[in-house]
């Protein structure tokens, strides 16, 4: 292998590969380098229990990958790239059976939500108007925003907490399916800002939708790795970089990890004022998910539920509230908030005969060993009953698990570290760029810079960015 490239980006997760590929449009040579076989991150699929039968390691549905200004530009379908749109992005059943339907007609939600639909739509019709405009401004490090009136009437709605948000609704309904929503954000929901999440998710189910990849989530991986080869990029898969020093040497390094990672492999290259910024970095709540075999789709009580790709279960909004403040605080409710997608419901290639794939979790203390399997499938009976029987096989990913099948899920955060107010724009630290590390050509470009979770991409197109001007005057 070459020793010398123009850059070289440690991670393959969808910011790692979309910081190289960037890199490479603009003429460099970069080398991609993965700690694992298997390429993705927490982008990956894997045919757990049956030949056939795909299961998606982390990310499943991938709302966020149809509006980046940077995913979107690319050739990805001519990697084999297919995203497919469930009619009903959504859904958030309560106990008497009705549910809070979330679907990609905005004017069908708003129906649907009886008493509540004006409510809605005064709050989501203004940000899907402005969706084109806003998303630049929502998907970028901080800055002065393209369109700053535009930006500063979203950001009026998204400094409250979602308990703020919620009190504006008057229907278990609209408020359980608000929650569910907002609840992505990993944080407990009295927190402020965390109604920024739920807008955003709310309003892309509206103006792009909340699709799967056909074939599952490693399709996506798979397409942007063929872009970027195509483009003369190389990859070296196996190599678990545990110092910065053992790199080729190149102009570029790009470093897809975690705040904690960096301290790890670069710190002999890093100011003692920069290491003690990323020693104080937050970590947010882990997750435990559970992989299901079904001999049949989930049997759930509402029929619109059903059809559904992404389900939200946890009944009322108080109780979703309830749940995430008792995790945030180190506890573990005995009805978690359950996040469950069944992917299989929307792309029928992904079952064999009569097995069915899908998937839940729920959101525990950072670094927890708690078994949640009980109060998970408790959840879903609740809202299918004879979900059990259905059982085939399962397997377990605590938040050690989760660590171990991705570095950068530091205690089972699988954002990249806590969103609050602190973080929110400033991850990792507070610098004049957040992608600069205080070493010369070392960048960070993983979740843990803005704009934080999500399959987007843009992390790493905005670390590409910047390198490319501070290391060869190139603009893109």
């Amino acid at each position: 292998m070459e020793n010398q490239f123009d850059a070289v980006v440690v991670g393959s997760g969808p910011n790692g590969l979309s910081a190289a590929i960037a890199m490479q449009q603009a003429g460099l040579s970069v080398l991609l380098i993965e700690g694992k076989e298997q390429l993705g991150g927490g982008v990956k699929s894997e045919e757990i229990f049956y030949p056939g039968v795909v299961h998606d390691v982390c990310s499943a549905v991938h709302p966020m990958a149809t509006i980046s200004p940077f995913l979107k530009g690319l050739p990805l379908e001519q990697h084999g790239l297919e995203f497919l749109y469930p009619e009903i992005a959504a859904a958030h059943p309560l106990d008497d059976g009705s549910a809070g339907i979330l679907y990609q007609s905005l004017e069908r939600t708003i129906a649907e939500l009886g008493a509540d639909g004006e409510m809605y739509r005064r709050l989501i019709q203004p940000i899907v108007r402005d969706f084109e405009y806003l998303t630049p401004d929502i998907l970028s490090p901080y800055r002065f925003p393209s369109s700053p009136f535009k930006m500063l009437k979203f950001g009026l709605q998204a400094i409250f907490s979602a308990d703020f948000t919620a009190k504006r609704f008057t229907t278990d309904k609209a408020k359980g399916l608000w929650g569910g929503v907002a609840a992505h954000a990993i944080h407990r929901l009295n927190a402020p800002l965390t109604s920024s999440i739920g807008l955003v998710l709310t309003a892309t189910a509206h103006a792009a939708g909340w699709p799967i990849p056909k074939g599952g989530a490693q399709s996506l991986t798979n397409a942007l790795v063929g872009y970027f080869q195509s483009l003369g990029g190389r990859v070296q898969t196996g190599w678990m970089v545990r110092n910065i020093d053992e790199l080729p040497k190149a102009n570029i390094i790009m470093l897809d990890i975690t705040p904690k990672q960096l301290l790890e492999i670069s710190g002999n290259r890093l100011s003692k004022l920069y290491k003690w910024q990323l020693k104080r970095y937050k970590y947010g709540m882990g997750i435990f998910k559970i992989d299901w075999l079904l001999d049949g789709p989930v049997p759930f009580t509402n029929e619109a539920t059903r059809r559904a790709g992404t389900i939200h279960l946890g009944n009322t909004y108080e109780e979703i509230s309830a749940g995430e403040y008792i995790s945030s605080k180190g506890g573990h409710p005995e009805k978690p908030f359950v996040l469950m997608a069944q992917q299989a419901t929307i792309d029928p290639s992904r079952t064999h005969e009569n097995y069915y794939p899908a998937w839940g979790y729920c959101h525990v203390p950072n670094g927890s060993t708690k078994d949640m399997t009980l109060q998970i499938e408790n959840q879903v009976e609740r809202f299918a009953p004879g979900f059990r029987d259905r059982i085939l096989e399962r397997k377990i990913t605590n938040t050690a698990h989760a660590q171990e099948q991705n570095p950068n899920y530091i205690g089972g955060d699988i954002n990249g570290g806590l969103i609050d107010a602190t973080q929110l724009f400033t991850r990792p630290v507070l610098r004049s760029s957040p992608y600069r590390t205080s070493a010369k050509g070392v960048y960070i470009c993983s979740s843990s810079t803005p704009p934080g979770g999500g399959v987007h991409g843009m992390s790493g197109y905005n670390a590409a960015k910047r390198a490319l001007r501070d290391v060869y005057n190139i603009k893109i």
